[in-house]
């Protein structure tokens, strides 16, 4: 295992790069200018909107895109140019990559075979990465004759028989069902704490983020937004675009003025509080325009002012479309954010934006 390491990584299609230039040459920018480490032993996720440029991220760090800037190290290797087979990671594809005419064996056995390893090694290997993934009593069908999550499996275990120091994931669970989806980013988790490799995946579920990663880079537009923990992803966002982007649903972005945005979490609302209960808290009183029944808890959409807004609650209460609901805000509970998006945390300025917000909402 080793630290990966990315240096101003630039990815641009149709550029032409001249040699020893340091000029960032025209063209389509997939990913703009990206630096960050990914620890040794962690489970990273990359995780963003479709086209932000993750996939290209992850395709770099395996080599199979060029790289038209920047550096990429694993350890103190610069791996930058590199063949694939040369890096000492193995990716799993999202649409599994499986030879239709192999059966599991010989589709795990073929990279080995072609990497000329010794024949009682590979038998040593396709052995024990069949028996991590729970199929030695499958070895011997082909992909035809098995399920999506047993295709998933054989993909896995090809990897894993090439002892990599790093696994790199693109989509792997997408083409699943959602019931095994969920049994397999459990089967992952497992996987990653029995063999202690890096993982590096990519997602634009942040569902599957949040669950799966203890190292969570989040994307947008090629560049990177936050790197963090889930927790301090979801508790701590430094910019509206995470603050929205991470939740189920994300965070309600409500503009103050032209300077500040306030933000909270749909389950972060006090309901049926009375006006000035709590003296750092934002009374609100509007209607419910729709609703989703979660089972434990409902999900609002309520009518804030010019936009509008989510809000949970236990489902205790039997609330109608178009009925009246109030609930309070906690100081606590709010975010502020400046006009260019980013998280304000600056003492004075989040106590002047939770003035005009309060202010505004006592005169509605």
């Amino acid at each position: 295992m080793a630290t990966i390491e990315l240096q101003n990584v630039v990815k641009i299609y149709g550029a032409k790069v001249k040699k020893n230039s340091k000029e960032i040459p025209k063209g389509k920018r997939a990913v703009d200018d990206v630096s960050f480490q990914i620890p040794s032993g962690s489970f990273t996720i990359l995780v963003g909107p479709s086209g932000c440029g993750k996939t290209t991220l992850l395709r770099m760090i395996a080599g199979l895109e060029d790289i038209t800037m920047g550096v990429v190290k694993i350890g103190e290797i610069d791996i930058t140019n590199l063949e694939p087979g040369d890096r000492g990671i193995a990716m799993v594809f999202q649409n599994y990559a499986l030879y239709p005419h192999m059966t599991v064996r010989e589709n795990i056995e073929f990279g080995l075979v072609n990497a000329r390893i010794p024949k009682f090694e590979i038998k040593e290997r396709v052995s024990e990465a069949l028996k991590i993934v729970g199929l030695e009593d499958y070895q011997e069908r082909k992909p035809a004759n098995l399920s999506g999550g047993q295709r998933q499996r054989v993909a896995l275990a090809r990897a894993i028989s090439k002892t990599p120091q790093c696994f790199l994931m693109d989509e792997p669970l997408s083409n699943l069902d959602a019931k095994l989806r969920s049994e397999m980013r459990t089967e992952l988790i497992q996987l990653h704490q029995k063999l202690m490799s890096t993982f590096i995946y990519v997602t634009h579920d942040q569902i599957e983020a949040m669950t799966m990663g203890d190292n969570i880079v989040v994307m947008n537009e090629g560049k990177i937004m936050q790197q963090g923990t889930p927790s301090e992803i979801h508790n701590d966002p430094n910019c509206v675009f995470v603050a929205k982007f991470i939740g189920d649903p994300g965070m309600n972005i409500i503009k103050v003025d032209e300077k500040y945005s306030i933000g909270f979490r749909p389950r972060d609302v006090q309901f049926d509080s009375e006006k000035n209960e709590k003296e750092d808290a934002v009374f609100v009183k509007t209607k419910i325009l729709s609703f989703e029944n979660h089972g434990s808890e409902f999900l609002y959409l309520v009518n804030f002012d010019t936009t509008t807004a989510f809000v949970k609650e236990l489902s205790k209460h039997n609330r109608k479309v178009s009925s009246e609901i109030s609930f309070s805000i906690l100081k606590k509970d709010m975010y502020i954010f400046d006009e260019n998006d980013n998280r304000v945390y600056d003492q004075e300025k989040i106590e002047e934006a939770y003035g005009t917000f309060k202010t505004h909402w006592e005169n509605v």
